[in-house]
């Protein structure tokens, strides 16, 4: 090169000298030498301008593609001009695309336009998912345009065939399966130094919910876990961040609605919620709405963007949308975390689409959630520990200790009579089983008041009965402590009021029993208090069966004492076997809740 620009100057003195004035020119006969040494100098300066000439040909190839060949750019976006950089004024280049919506398979039209006569000699467009950005789709190329191997493979994008001036180009590009929202992307050049990089098209909607892409293009919750959206029985959400905000997709079997929430802690208030509601034309309406408590949420600037997509059949409600907004859990001013717990509930609407009451407790995300890293994090759902406790405790204390100790003190009198401190062992096993049963009642109250700080008013007749249940069931012990003598003439009184106090809270702890598992209960089928039925059943199979047993016993002479004895306990034991059987199937149930 350093010879090339010596002998670039060389010529240029030549030229220079020969411009200035002098004696005339007296041409003379060339000398053997001066054929040798120009012979010399002309060789020396062809290999030069060859090597330049060379050079300059793998420069240009390197650092520029007039006829499009540039899958290197498919990541990056950016024509290799060394030195050049896109232009930061607004782009005089737009994307236009035939639809907004889409389904596996469909082809939709994409161009790239210019919103006046300025023209552009080349591109590369690309079709990305929303939040991940992976290429995605195949184009079928038209006219001047060719197709690129990129990332998402053959065709997956598309660029320019020829360097001529052009205002616009047209291209098709055909949706695969199972992918999200999408937009298409172009860095547009106008010449070799003037290009525009990250123009844009709207987001475009899938009109069906995908699980494909969940924890590697987006966040999803769903119950049950991995359930397919297209699923009835599937309750489904996910988001992945857009460059305005969030995508959301909901989709559900649901009478009215869908709602996400995004809170600070896993109690309703100071919680931002997204719905997705049909009225009763059967209409639907994506709203936004801010929660103080278990009260009917306050509206909210849903600040959409884009078309959304949504749809009701079958009873199955599906919603995709776009939110311009940042979550925020304040009710002026936007979030200062990244991270949330997210609760996911469905429930009936108004007429008009207000949401109202959920039927069943939403199911809450068991760690706070980033949606910026879905990629690497998994979501449990379920009540919080303090809230499972509480039902476990109840089905402990009225299912098993509190049933047991009653049939003890009705039916096993005689067969459990041996005397132990003064007292006959079936008072002390039913006294243990009922202070026991108190105490669990107890734990159990303070527990969900602990967890709820307050009313659950939006948990229906269920707190209303458990604390009446819990007052009943704390006096019993103290009436008892002031009953009569057994000979007394008023001990009927006390055996009344003792036993007809137990028979209330009996029946008023059933029906606690069964809503507070419809609100625990988050399967599609409701089986929890289908168990609990058919546990009732069973009880009161026993009860009528040593209900009989006692009357026949009154009436049958044994020639043998304990086998009088041994068909009571017999009917006992096999009444506890059941029992427990029932109870560990809640228990699991109450665990996987």
């Amino acid at each position: 090169m350093r010879h090339g620009f010596d002998a670039v100057k060389e010529v240029l003195a030549i030229s220079k000298s020969a411009a200035q004035p002098g004696p005339p020119f007296r041409p003379r006969p060339p000398l053997m030498e001066d054929l040798d040494a120009g012979h010399s100098v002309s060789f020396q300066v062809e290999m030069e301008a060859r090597f330049l000439i060379l050079f300059s040909g793998y420069f240009v190839s390197v650092f520029s593609y007039p006829y499009g060949q540039i899958s290197a750019s498919c990541d990056t976006m950016l024509p290799q001009h060394k030195g050049n950089r896109p232009q930061a004024t607004a782009s005089p280049f737009f994307i236009t695309v035939s639809k907004t919506s889409f389904n596996s398979g469909d082809s939709i039209t994409v161009k790239i336009q210019s919103s006046s006569d300025y023209t552009f000699k080349g591109f590369i467009l690309e079709a990305l998912s929303v939040g991940g950005d992976t290429i995605t789709g195949a184009f079928t190329t038209t006219g001047n345009t060719q197709g690129l191997s990129c990332s998402g493979g053959p065709n997956s994008a598309v660029s320019h065939s020829d360097p001529n001036p052009k205002t616009s180009i047209t291209t098709s590009w055909t949706a695969p399966s199972g992918v999200g929202p999408v937009r298409f992307r172009a860095t547009v050049l106008h010449d070799f130094v003037t290009f525009w990089s990250e123009v844009e098209s709207g987001t475009l909607m899938p009109l069906q919910i995908s699980n494909t892409t969940c924890g590697t293009a987006k966040f999803c919750f769903s119950d049950p876990a991995n359930c397919s959206p297209n699923s009835s029985n599937c309750l489904f959400m996910s988001a992945v961040p857009s460059s305005s905000g969030y995508v959301f997709e909901m989709s559900g079997s649901t009478s009215g609605y869908i709602a996400i929430g995004f809170s600070d802690d896993q109690k309703m208030g100071s919680d931002d919620y997204y719905i997705c509601a049909k009225n009763s034309s059967e209409n639907v309406l994506i709203q936004r709405a801010y929660s103080t408590g278990p009260v009917t949420p306050q509206s909210r600037n849903a600040s959409l963007s884009g078309s959304p997509v949504s749809s009701y059949i079958n009873g199955v409600l599906n919603c995709i949308f776009s939110s311009g907004a940042s979550i925020s859990t304040s009710p002026s001013r936007a979030s200062a975390s990244s991270a949330y717990f997210i609760f996911l509930a469905t429930g009936p609407t108004q007429a008009n689409g207000q949401i109202q009451q959920h039927i069943k407790n939403p199911l809450i995300t068991a760690t706070k959630i980033d949606l910026s890293i879905y990629g690497s994090t998994k979501a449990a759902s379920g009540s919080s520990s303090l809230v499972l406790g509480h039902g476990a405790l109840m089905l402990i204390a009225w299912m098993t200790t509190g049933t047991i100790g009653m049939l003890i003190a009705r039916y096993m009198k005689n067969a459990a009579k041996e005397q132990y401190a003064g007292k006959g062992l079936w008072f002390l096993l039913h006294v243990f089983l009922m202070i026991l049963t108190v105490m669990l009642t107890s734990i159990a109250f303070i527990m969900i008041f602990s967890e709820v700080a307050g009313w659950s008013s939006d948990t229906g007749a269920h707190p209303v009965l458990g604390c009446i249940v819990m007052i009943l069931s704390f006096l019993q012990p103290f009436g008892a402590l002031l009953r009569p003598a057994p000979n007394d003439k008023r001990r009927f009184i006390f055996n009344w009021a003792h036993g007809l106090n137990a028979l209330v809270i009996k029946v008023l702890a059933v029906a606690t029993l069964f809503l507070g598992l419809q609100l625990v209960d988050t399967s599609s089928n409701q089986w929890m208090p289908k168990v609990m039925g058919g546990f009732y059943g069973w009880e009161v199979l026993f009860y009528i069966i040593l209900e009989v047993n006692a009357r026949w016993n009154e009436k049958a002479v044994y020639e043998e004492v304990y086998k009088k004895l041994q068909s009571e306990s017999v009917i006992l034991v096999t009444f506890v076997c059941g029992n427990l059987a029932f109870l560990i199937a809640l228990l699991v149930g109450i665990g996987q809740s």
